[in-house]
C-alpha cells in the first residue's frame, strides 16, 4: 500500500493519477473536500473515465500535525510520497510554513520509522540549493548558505530536508527530489497555473532572471523510479531547461495566442514595488505579493544542471516549449477557447 501525502496539489494529484494508472493500491490525506475537486479535474485531463480512477483511491482526511489521524493514515502501508507542502513567500506566514514544512515531515518521517516504511520519497525544491559563483551550474552538491537571504519557503523546506536525512541516519531509506518550477495543469489560482492566467488576462513585465523549469509528469516519473530503484538516501536536481523569465512568459503568451510582455521590470522598480507592496500591508492589511527575497529572485540568473538523474534512471525530460503548448491547450478549454 501506498500512502500520498499532498494529494490534492499539483505534484500529488498527478502523481495519483499516475499510480492509479499502474493498479497500485493507494491511500491519499486531503485537508478539505472542496480540493478534492481538484483532482477530479486533473483526471478528467487525462481520461474520459476519470471517476473510475479517483475511486481506486481510498481517501483520508487529515492534517500533518494530526498524530492520531496520521497514526490511521499508516496502518498497512509500505510505501510513502510525501507531496504535501504550504508553498508562500509572505513572510508574516513564517510560522504557519514552519509547522507544515518542518513539524509536519518530521511527523511525517517518524511515523515512516516507527511504522517500518520501506521507503520514503520527499518533494522538495530547487529553493534549498545554494547559489554559485559567475553563474556556474547549481547541482546536488551546491551546498545551502544559511547566512544568504533566502526565502523563509526556502528556509523551511531546507528544515525538511533536515528532517529526512535524520530519518535516514534512524533507518529510513529515503530519496529527495529537488524540481525546478514545475509546470502542469489544473489548480490555475496559484502557482505556475496562475502565471498562465495572469499571462492570458494581460501581463505587461517581465524580468531578466533565469531559473529551471520542469514538466509535473517528468516530476512525476522520476519519483516513481526512483521510488521502485534501489536508489536510497541520495538527491536529486529535477529541471529539465533553464530559460528566463521573459522566454517563459513570452512562450507562454505565443501558446495561449495573447500579447507578450513588453515592458521589463528593472531591479530599481523591483526594489520600490517591494517597499510599497509592504507598505500596503502594514497600512491597509493587504497580503504581500512581493517580498524582498522574491523580488531579487527576479533578476537572478541561477543555472540547475539535473545531470545526476538522467544518468541515473537514464531519463529524457520533456522539452520545455512542449509542456508550456499542453498546458496552454488545457487552459483555454476551460476558457472555452
Amino acid at each position: 500500500m501506498i500512502l500520498v501525502t499532498g494529494g490534492t496539489g499539483l505534484v500529488g494529484s498527478h502523481l495519483l493519477y499516475e499510480l492509479t494508472l499502474k493498479n497500485e493500491s493507494v491511500k491519499a490525506i486531503y485537508r478539505n473536500e472542496e480540493k478534492l475537486a481538484v483532482v477530479k479535474k486533473v483526471f478528467s485531463y487525462y481520461s474520459e473515465n476519470s471517476d473510475e480512477y479517483f475511486n481506486k483511491i481510498e481517501w483520508i482526511q487529515a492534517d500533518l500535525l494530526d498524530i492520531p489521524l496520521l497514526t490511521e493514515a499508516f496502518k498497512n502501508v509500505s510505501h510513502v510520497y510525501h507531496c504535501a507542502a504550504f508553498v508562500s513567500f509572505e513572510p508574516d506566514k513564517y510560522h504557519e510554513l514552519r509547522k507544515i514544512n518542518i513539524e509536519g515531515t518530521a511527523n511525517i518521517v517518524n511515523f515512516c520509522i516507527a511504522n517500518k516504511i520501506e521507503k520514503l520519497c520527499y518533494v522538495s525544491s530547487i529553493s534549498t540549493l545554494g547559489k554559485t559563483p559567475n553563474n556556474t551550474e547549481i547541482d546536488e552538491n551546491t551546498l545551502w548558505n544559511p547566512d544568504a537571504d533566502n526565502s523563509l519557503y526556502g528556509i523551511t523546506k531546507y528544515g525538511a530536508e533536515m528532517e529526512v536525512w535524520r530519518g535516514t541516519q534512524e533507518g529510513l531509506d529515503a530519496v529527495i527530489v529537488n524540481p525546478g518550477v514545475i509546470i502542469g495543469p489544473g489548480i490555475w489560482k496559484y502557482g505556475t497555473g496562475n502565471i498562465f492566467k495572469r499571462v492570458y488576462k494581460g501581463l505587461s513585465y517581465y524580468t531578466e532572471g533565469t531559473t529551471g523549469y520542469v514538466d509535473v509528469f517528468d516530476v512525476v516519473n522520476c519519483m516513481m523510479k526512483l521510488m521502485e530503484s534501489s536508489v536510497k538516501n541520495e538527491r536529486f536536481v529535477l529541471v529539465a531547461e533553464n530559460w528566463s523569465y521573459k522566454d517563459f512568459l513570452t512562450e507562454i503568451a505565443t501558446a495561449l495566442q495573447v500579447k507578450e510582455p513588453t515592458k521589463k521590470a528593472t531591479p530599481f522598480l523591483l526594489n520600490i514595488a517591494w517597499r510599497l507592496d509592504w507598505l500596503n500591508h502594514k497600512l491597509n492589511g493587504k497580503r504581500r505579493s512581493l517580498s524582498k527575497q522574491m523580488a531579487n529572485t527576479l533578476v537572478t540568473n541561477s543555472f540547475y544542471n539535473s545531470n545526476k538523474i538522467t544518468s541515473h534512471l537514464n531519463y529524457q525530460f520533456k522539452p520545455l516549449n512542449q509542456s508550456i503548448k499542453a498546458v496552454s491547450k488545457l487552459f483555454l478549454k476551460e476558457q472555452g477557447v
